[in-house]
């Protein structure tokens, strides 16, 4: 990311004075927008959802939302039929954002300088007006909306037959939440709903076959008070739900990128490329440690078959993050080399334009490739889209994280001041010759255990398995288990150290 997205003179973001104030430390540390301009104010108050227009009617269809309980919007939707011949066609249904906002607008030149929503624990901040994403753009139920449709039709095999694609007005049914959705998987009493995850699963076994990744972990959610201080985690779990929608939006993303690409116009790609050789081998010696063997990992179907037969390993969350870092970023990119992740050869984001200006600049161009008209953009245009909507992408990743980092800091900075410290379950991740670093899953943190308090007598550290051990007593082995309180908390420097509630650790 470029340097000068951040303060210069500054390392991270500072606590606040109060924790309601952290979120303004990390926005102010980022340059990130608190408002929006007037003029985008003044266009976005002036737009309405018009005429239909020549649209695809597809107000008298079944089509709905899936959504966490906690959304902010709500740009997809699904529909879902069976045709004569048995084929299956699953329709996406994307608020069609593009009809509103025109290319050189107030709004555009925003939403393309904030490139996308930022999503805190305590508030977001969006890449477009309250009025678009929260009204107009939002496909609420019984209400008309303009949408941008793909229709996708799948054989028995979850093959891909055909790809269409429409602008179109829908009027949402019903508006499910996750859990919704999967209790009505559960039950096998819906139909649509049970045709659809039927094809989302085979579709997901496809792409896992073909070396896609498994590497979907709850999604974590950090729980505050009304003062800001975090009060706890709650983990999202990634179940059938979250899968029947994740493949319905991969598959249309994937469709809008071939379409285009193989009709010879060049788009925004989203871009995963090939982890570096190097990085690989670092990995193989870090998953030796743990005492995990494993085969060709630079063999992309090797790497997705040891990641299924490891998911129910005790340390199966922490080889991930691993596997994770040793990846390359993805990125936009205006070229199509695939994305190395999913196992697509063509690949990009159209599905969210709401919060993403990749995703708007995608529905320019296939709204023009679908009108007949020139949809090709200049080479150095999407080279300059690609390098800004990756770097402000970076920024939010980085924006999110620091402020859900400052949550935990504060958290155990006051077990240690209000001297009620908490004891948690922790996991060894790695062992030092001064001590182990665990984890704690509970709270999302990890920090040291330093060996002046793993024990009184002296503390060896084992290269050959990476493990601590007193002669003749206790030892301390990656993957080990261990009750933990915060023994100190550095947050200028972000480092946390735990003392061990009982001398010693039990094994897993």
């Amino acid at each position: 990311m470029k340097r000068s997205l951040l303060v210069e003179e500054e390392r991270f973001p500072v606590l606040g004075k109060t924790a309601r104030e952290d979120t303004l430390s990390v926005m102010k540390f980022y340059h990130l927008p608190k408002n929006f301009p007037e003029a985008v104010l003044r266009e976005a108050r002036s737009i309405r959802v018009g005429e239909i227009g020549k649209r695809k009617d597809l107000r008298k269809k079944f089509i709905f939302t899936c959504d966490p309980v906690t959304a902010r919007d709500y740009d997809d939707a699904l529909s879902f039929e069976v045709d004569r011949k048995g084929n299956r066609i699953l329709g996406v249904h994307i608020a069609d954002v593009e009809h509103y906002i025109k290319a050189g607008s107030a709004i555009d030149r925003e939403a393309y300088k904030r490139a996308n929503s930022v999503y805190f624990c305590d508030r977001v901040i969006p890449m477009l007006p309250n009025e678009l994403c929260n009204g107009v753009c939002s496909l609420v139920p019984n209400e008309d909306r303009l949408t941008f449709s793909v229709f996708m039709t799948f054989n028995k095999q979850g093959e891909m037959i055909k790809r269409e694609f429409a602008k179109s007005v829908i009027r949402s049914k019903a508006r499910y939440t996750y859990e919704e959705v999967m209790a009505k998987i559960h039950a096998r009493k819906d139909k649509l709903i049970m045709g659809i995850n039927e094809l989302a699963q085979q579709l997901r076994a496809r792409r896992f076959a073909a070396g896609a990744l498994d590497l979907e972990t709850p999604e974590i959610e950090i729980l505050l008070d009304d003062e800001g201080e975090m009060t706890g985690i709650a983990n999202r779990a990634y179940d059938e739900s979250h899968q029947l929608v994740e493949e319905c939006m991969v598959a249309a993303n994937e469709a809008v990128a071939k379409e285009l690409w193989t009709n010879g116009i060049h788009i925004l790609s989203r871009l995963h490329d090939k982890p570096d050789p190097d990085k690989l081998l670092m990995l193989r010696a870090e998953l030796r440690g743990l005492g995990v063997k494993l085969g060709n990992i630079e063999n992309q179907k090797t790497l997705a078959q040891f990641l299924k037969s490891i998911k129910s390993h005790p340390l199966y969350s922490t080889i991930s993050v691993m596997i994770l870092r040793s990846m390359k970023r993805a990125v936009y990119d205006d070229r199509t080399m695939g994305h190395y992740g999913l196992a697509k050869r063509y690949y990009a984001h159209f599905t969210s334009p709401i919060r993403r200006y990749a995703d708007l600049t995608l529905h320019r161009q296939l709204a023009a490739y679908v009108a007949g008209k020139n949809a090709k953009v200049a080479p150095r245009s999407l080279a300059k889209w690609a390098e800004h909507t990756s770097a402000m992408e970076e920024r939010a990743v980085e924006a999110e994280r620091a402020l859900a980092e400052m949550k935990k800091y504060r958290l155990l900075m006051e077990q240690i001041s209000s001297r009620q410290l908490f004891e948690y379950d922790a996991i060894i991740v790695k062992c030092t010759p001064f001590g182990c670093f665990v984890e704690i899953p509970e709270i999302s943190v990890s920090g040291l255990v330093h060996i002046s308090i793993l024990s009184h007598r002296f503390v060896k550290f084992n290269a050959s398995d990476q493990s601590l051990s007193v002669y003749g007593g206790r030892s301390w082995r990656i993957g080990d288990r261990l009750k933990v309180k915060v023994a100190k908390v550095d947050f200028e420097s972000r480092r946390i150290d735990f003392m061990p509630v009982r001398r010693g650790a039990m094994r897993a």
